[in-house]
């Protein structure tokens, strides 16, 4: 029995869930797509954040390409309190438990993306306490809390 189902999100319009509790560092889902050099997603338009992305980077080297109907991991929602992070093996990328999820709980992971002058056009819609607004990495949070009190 797989560990995940397609359900309606709080978060945007799909995401995955648990279709029965997980025990913190189980493997739950394989992120599957089309591993890439690092200079066909430098060039490719279609990597160039004016609409969804569902990349990957797995090495110096080498990127995923996962905007892919059978990769089912990219349904997975970002949330600055996450469930669940991504791991890399070798080529291949997983998503684990980070820690226990019950039964119908939404399955997310922190996207872990930069703070540079985009991060506005990434706006978060977790709704955790930890939510600073927008889909920026754990470590870079604190810039964007600070950014609000000036404003």
């Amino acid at each position: 029995m797989k560990l995940y189902k397609i359900k309606k999100s709080k978060i945007d319009k799909r995401g995955l869930s648990a279709s029965k509790d997980i025990k913190k560092g189980s493997k739950i889902i394989e992120y599957k797509g089309r591993v890439i050099p690092k200079s066909e997603s430098d060039k490719n338009p279609k990597f160039d954040n004016s609409k969804a992305i569902y990349l990957f980077n797995i090495n110096k080297r080498y990127d995923l390409d996962g905007d892919y109907a059978f990769n089912t991991a990219r349904l997975i929602n970002h949330s600055c309190d996450p469930n669940c992070e991504v791991m890399g093996q070798g080529l291949k990328i997983w998503v684990f438990a980070m820690k226990d999820i019950k039964k119908d709980e939404e399955l997310t992971y922190d996207y872990g993306f930069s703070f540079d002058e985009d991060f506005r056009n990434f706006p978060c819609k977790c709704g955790s306490k930890k939510c600073v607004g927008f889909i920026v990495r754990e470590g870079s949070r604190w810039r964007i809390s600070r950014s609000y009190k000036g404003e």
